[in-house]
């Protein structure tokens, strides 16, 4: 790619303004100041502009803990939506989430121009595990519930019957008040699916947070709500191995 189309795609301001920043000596590549806006690019070169880098690649892969109360949509003109948290030179990446969190429904998203890897992660081909936290209200759980949940069962809360895959259900406490905690590990996306699963046995979800996704976890120690960071190279290769993909 063209330096001065690369540094205009990554939100540096006009093709002319990138060219006249080249021409006027405040561009690097690998260490070295360039001044001829048509240099070609490669993904691994080293680019930086008075000093700060500047990413090449063309895929870009992104890690967003979504807060409560936001849109998993990336154009919203009544409410909030996660398009707000990405910064203004990522706007032309053509970036989006790798599924969809409730609008109440917090934590862990991946957001991508990758569109193979976003559609392997969604498939349920892939059987890629998604772990949710979930605070919920009602009486303990059972023995017997807990077995028909990681057995997999038929629900009937839309007036027709559908299947529910098995799933891992952990108890992390539960109080006397009626209240508790779980960890809900699911294969699948049904639309609302962990809030249907627990009310099929008359619990209320009172707070639901994605944590976990193909083994890329979200840091609880770190209040990251709302925060936006690229994937590690390791949380890359996670990724890339449940989806049955090569990273690069």
């Amino acid at each position: 790619m063209r330096l001065d189309r690369l540094l205009a795609n990554s939100g540096l301001g006009t093709r002319s303004r990138v060219r006249d920043m080249i021409t006027h000596g405040y561009v690097s590549v690998n260490g070295v100041i360039v001044n001829d806006p048509s240099l070609h690019i490669n993904e691994s070169d080293n680019v930086e502009v008075n000093g700060s880098p500047v990413n090449c690649q063309s895929r870009l892969y992104y890690l967003f803990d979504k807060p409560d109360g936001v849109l998993t949509a990336m154009e919203d003109k009544r409410l909030p939506c996660i398009a707000d948290y990405i910064p203004s030179e990522l706007k032309s990446k053509k970036l989006s989430p790798v599924g969809r969190l409730d609008y109440h429904t917090s934590g862990l998203l991946i957001i991508t121009n990758d569109g193979e890897l976003s559609h392997r992660l969604q498939s349920p081909k892939y059987n890629v595990p998604k772990v949710y936290l979930v605070s919920f209200k009602g009486a303990e759980w059972t023995d017997d519930e807990i077995k028909t949940v990681t057995s997999g069962f038929t629900i009937r809360d839309k007036g027709y019957s559908e299947q529910i895959a098995p799933a891992a259900l952990e108890i992390l406490d539960h109080s006397g008040n009626g209240t508790g905690r779980a960890l809900l590990t699911l294969h699948e996306g049904k639309t609302h699916e962990v809030r249907r699963i627990f009310a099929h046995f008359n619990k209320e979800v009172v707070e639901l947070r994605r944590i976990e996704l193909a083994g890329v976890k979200l840091n609880e120690n770190l209040d990251s709500c709302g925060l936006l960071r690229p994937l590690t190279n390791e949380e890359l290769s996670l990724l890339f191995e449940a989806a049955g993909m090569t990273a690069g």
